[in-house]
C-alpha cells in the first residue's frame, strides 16, 4: 500500500508539474500572438458573448492556416484562461509534424495539442479529444486540412463522434483573413491585414444522443456545423468587403 501511494502522490506531482509548465508556455507566446492578431493586423471579433466560459466546451472553426488556434482561443478566452487555466483549449496537431521526435512532441503536448493521425479515422485521437472536454474546453477544424482559396470546405466526420460522445457545447467559429496572413508555403506571417472572427450561438445536437455513434450520424452533425460555419463566413467575407 505505502508503495502504491507513493506511485500516486508522485503521479500527482508530475501532473501539477506539466499543468505549471503547460500554463507558462502558452502564455509566453501568447504575447508575440496578441502583437501579430491586434497591432500588426487589426483583428474584428463579433459574437464572442456566444462562448461560455465552462468546461466541455467544443469551438469548430474553418482552418486557413497552422496558427488558427492562437486566433480562435484567444479572441475567445483571453484574459479570462489567465484565472481560469481550464480555459486554455486544447487542439489537434498532425503527428507527422508535430510529434515526430521525443523532444517535438514535448513540447507541442505542453502546448496542448493533440497528435492527429493523417488520411484516416483516428479513434485515439477522438478518445483523447473526449477526455480533454471532461475537464476542459477545445477547439477542432472539422475540414481536416487548410483551404488554399480561403474558402470552406467539406467537415470531415472526427468531430462529430466526439459530440456523440461527450455533448459538449458547441460553438461553430468563422475566421477570414489568416489565409492572407500566412498562407500555405510562407513562414513568416505579413502584417497590416484585417483578420474577422465571428463565434456563432452554441449549437443543440441533443436530437442525436439516443442515436447509433456511426460515421452516418458524426457526418450528419459535422454537415450541420460546418453549413453554420459557412453562413458566418458569408457574412464575414460581406463585412470585408464593404
Amino acid at each position: 500500500m505505502a508503495v502504491e501511494f507513493k506511485f500516486e502522490q508522485r503521479g500527482k506531482v508530475a501532473a501539477a508539474a506539466w499543468s505549471v509548465a503547460s500554463y507558462l508556455l502558452v502564455n509566453l507566446l501568447l504575447l508575440p500572438m496578441i502583437l501579430l492578431f491586434r497591432v500588426f493586423n487589426r483583428t474584428t471579433v463579433i459574437g464572442r458573448e456566444n462562448v461560455p466560459r465552462e468546461t466541455n466546451t467544443l469551438l469548430l472553426s474553418n482552418h486557413q492556416t497552422m496558427i488558427d488556434s492562437f486566433l480562435v482561443g484567444l479572441t475567445a478566452y483571453y484574459p479570462h484562461h489567465l484565472a481560469r487555466p481550464y480555459l486554455i483549449p486544447w487542439h489537434p496537431a498532425a503527428e507527422e509534424n508535430f510529434f515526430k521526435n521525443r523532444l517535438v512532441a514535448w513540447f507541442f503536448d505542453l502546448l496542448k495539442c493533440i497528435p492527429v493521425r493523417p488520411g484516416r479515422r483516428d479513434l485515439k485521437a477522438v478518445y483523447r479529444s473526449m477526455r480533454a472536454l471532461k475537464t476542459g474546453t477545445m477547439i477542432l477544424f472539422p475540414e481536416g486540412t487548410r483551404t488554399r482559396d480561403g474558402s470552406v470546405g467539406k467537415g470531415r466526420p472526427g468531430a462529430g463522434f466526439v459530440i456523440l460522445g461527450e455533448q459538449p457545447k458547441v460553438v461553430p467559429v468563422a475566421i477570414d483573413g489568416m489565409a492572407r496572413i500566412l498562407p500555405i508555403g510562407r513562414s513568416f506571417p505579413a502584417f497590416g491585414k484585417r483578420l474577422y472572427v465571428c463565434f456563432g450561438e452554441p449549437m443543440d445536437f441533443s436530437e442525436f444522443a439516443g442515436e447509433e455513434r456511426s460515421k452516418e450520424t458524426a457526418q450528419r452533425i459535422v454537415n450541420r456545423v460546418m453549413d453554420a460555419i459557412r453562413e458566418q463566413h458569408d457574412g464575414l467575407r460581406s463585412l470585408r468587403e464593404r
